[in-house]
This record gives structure tokens, sequence and C-alpha cells, in this order.
């Protein structure tokens, strides 16, 4: 495909850059920082806007650093493979956190209508590295473990990776999965003590093995449900002294120290006593729950996962005031007869559901706190919020994920 040289603009979310092509249209390049000089391969040539991959740096900006990792993408004429697990390797720590708080206010305000946005500083993790409890790999055809290669679902093979924690960057290089059938995914997650837990997700109903000489556990996860094949079918984690048990299937923060200053943020922004009732909607294995219940006269959980409801139970059995529905928010809320002053959602990437916060707008809380992992959808959602009623009182951006583009954030929203 064409090429073409041009400079580049601003960040924008999804760890591109932003750039006009000769006929004036957008041109998105990943790996590259504004003001840079570029020549670029276009590989989405729509009518309105383009893709393009970045073939060379003319003109680099004096910010940019090498990158840790080799399987970080290098441009060459000949294009090529990357690893599309970082983003933003290219890019000093402290240039990632403006960006992103860039790129959040931007989102906020061109999509979400909000004005001049009540942002607060970033709060920066304690490790830009090694900071994931938990890693999902994919097989490539060989039988080694990788990454999928960005806008494709080719996977390349990783010989080193410098987001994990050390006791999975010790683990998976012993995993060998050549001879595994069927096998899709290989997760590896820690826990307390290091204990590790290898979660195998297979297309194949039948049960796979895995033979390693180490004392770890190991599930597998398939048609036919789940198998335990050694040890534990789950971790046990530490948030801030509070120990949870986070099942195979179920979903956690994968940085421990900004989980921690999450929850402290919660505690410190939504106005608690003993007389409040609380909604947890997405609640998982209970994060939230667990440190919000003893300030509150009751607390009512939300989720769909059966892992996580059986780990919820668990991790909440110690308080009388705590209730669990199993079920998708957007069944729940909209049924629930209540008047809560506070709502808590932590939804997924794709935010919150139409009915979800049709639910959320006839239960009228005073103060809904909103954990956002995309601010797209947290944009597209604040329209809605604020034509119910709802203004935004602060947000703060929380960096759970560096050296990728991802943006975690916790806004709060009152009655207007």
């Amino acid at each position: 495909m064409k090429t073409e040289t041009l400079t580049l603009q601003k960040f924008v979310y999804g760890g591109e850059t932003l750039g006009r092509l000769s006929d004036g249209r957008a041109v998105f390049v990943p790996y590259a920082f504004p003001g840079e000089t570029v020549r670029v391969r276009l590989v989405e040539d729509k009518k309105r806007y383009a893709r393009a991959e970045l073939v060379e740096v003319l003109t680099a900006s004096e910010k940019r650093i090498e990158p840790r990792c080799p399987h970080y993408f290098t441009p060459t004429p000949a294009g090529g493979a990357a690893c599309g697990g970082c983003h933003y390797q290219h890019i000093p720590y402290q240039e990632q956190l403006q960006l992103k708080s860039d790129v959040l206010i931007d989102q906020l305000e061109r999509l979400g209508k909000i004005e001049d946005t009540p942002i607060q500083p970033i709060v920066a993790s304690p490790q830009p590295w090694n900071y994931r409890n938990h890693v999902q790999f994919h097989i490539s055809p060989e039988g080694r473990l990788g990454f999928q290669s960005p806008r494709s679902q080719g996977i390349i093979p990783i010989d080193e990776c410098h987001l994990p924690a050390a006791a999975i960057n010790e683990l998976w290089p012993q995993l060998d999965m050549e001879s595994i059938p069927g096998l899709d995914r290989v997760g590896v997650r820690v826990g307390a003590d290091d204990d590790l837990l290898v979660v195998l997700e297979s297309s194949d109903p039948q049960p796979v093995s895995l033979d390693i000489d180490i004392p770890i556990s190991v599930v597998h996860l398939g048609p036919g449900g789940r198998l335990v094949l050694a040890g534990d079918d789950h971790v046990v984690i530490a948030v801030d002294e509070q120990l949870f048990r986070v099942s195979a299937a179920a979903f956690f923060q994968v940085n421990i120290p900004m989980a921690e200053k999450m929850v402290h943020h919660l505690l410190d922004n939504l106005p608690l006593s003993e007389e409040t009732t609380i909604i947890d909607a997405y609640c998982g294995v209970g994060l939230f729950s667990a440190f919000l219940a003893p300030h509150v006269g009751r607390l009512v959980g939300i989720e769909s996962s059966p892992a996580a409801c059986a780990d919820f139970v668990i991790n909440l059995d110690k308080f009388d005031n705590v209730e669990l529905y199993e079920a998708p928010a957007e069944a729940a809320l909209p049924k629930l007869d209540m008047h809560p002053e506070i709502i808590v959602v932590d939804p997924p990437r794709s935010g919150l559901d139409r009915h979800a916060l049709d639910g959320i707008l006839s239960l009228e809380p005073d103060t809904l706190a909103y954990v956002s992992c995309d601010p797209a959808t947290l944009s597209r959602d604040a329209k809605r919020l604020t034509r119910g009623g709802y203004q935004l009182q602060q947000i703060t951006p929380f960096d759970l994920f560096p050296q990728t583009y991802h943006i975690e954030s916790i806004s709060f929203w009152v009655k207007a």
C-alpha cells in the first residue's frame, strides 16, 4: 500500500497519534510522538480517515526513548509484526501520565460534552514495570507462548516480558505447550506468598494435562466446565491486609498497589455512615465491598459471574449487613425496590449497559461512583448521566496499566 510523509499533531485514545494526510484526512499512527515527522504506510484506507503503520521516523521527538523490550515495535521499511501488549514503551513514564490525563479530558469534553472537566492529578503506579499479578498468553501454532499482534489475530511468540510480577516471569518460560492440542490460552496468576495458579483455557471438552515439576495449582477451563488438575482452584490475594479468594474464572485487578489506592480514594470521597445503603454493581469477588461494608448500614452486591459470586460469599462472610444478587446489572438494577444513597459501578470495558444506566437513574442515588477502564464508553455514559440530572463532581485517573494506553478512572456524580 502507498506511503506518505507527514508531521504528527497529538496523542489520541487507543495508543495512536493523529496526523493529516496530503488530502486532509485524519490518519492514526501507533508508536509515534506529536511533532515527529514520519513516513507511514496506510493499512486501513477509509473515506473520512485512515490508519497507518510506522515505517520510518524522519525527525524524532527529543522525548523519544529506547524501549525496554526487544518485542516492542521497531519501525522498518518492510513493516513487521510486533507484540501488541505495550503501546508506550517509547515514551518516558512521566510523559505517559500526562498524555493519559490529556486524553481523558479530551474524551470527556469532546464525546461526553463535559465542560471544564474537574479532573484531579493522575495517580501514578508505584511500579511502572513488573506490576501485573495476572497475565494471559495466547499460543502460537508452534506451541509457544505469546501475545496477539496489533490489529491482527497473529500470535507473536515472546522470550521475555516486563509487565508480569517476578514470580510469573520465573514460571512462564518453563511451560511447554507444544504437545497440548486444543489449548487456546494460558493464564498465570500470582497470589500472596507468591502462590501460582495456571489456568488452561481450551476449546476441547477433554481435559488437558500439564507436566511440570514445581508446586503450583493448575485448573482447566473448557466446554466441560472447570477441572482442577493440581493444587487449588483459586489463589488468595492481599489488598491492604484484606485477603481475597480469587477463583480461576474470576476477575481481579491486576495492579495491587493501585487497587489499594483506588479503595482508599473511594473511602475518602464517599459520604459513608451507618445509615447509608450502598449498591456495589459489577462487584466481582468483593474488592470494594469488603472495604465499604464496615462503614455502611447495608451493602447490596450485584454480580453475574458464578465464580466471582462464590468468591464474594466467602470474602464477605464476616459481614451481616451484606447481601448479594447473582444477576447481570442490567437485569437487577431496574428491578430493585430501594433508595440507595450511593451506587458504585465498575463495569467492563463496554461501559454501562443501557438498561443498567436506566436502573441507576430510576433508583436516584445521591452519589454515583463510576470506576471506568475506558474513557470512550465513560464519555458515552456521561452524556446520559448528565441528561438524567447528574453532574460530574470530580474525576481522578489511575494508572493501573503503565506502558499501555489503558486509562482507569474514578468519577463521582451527584444530583444536579
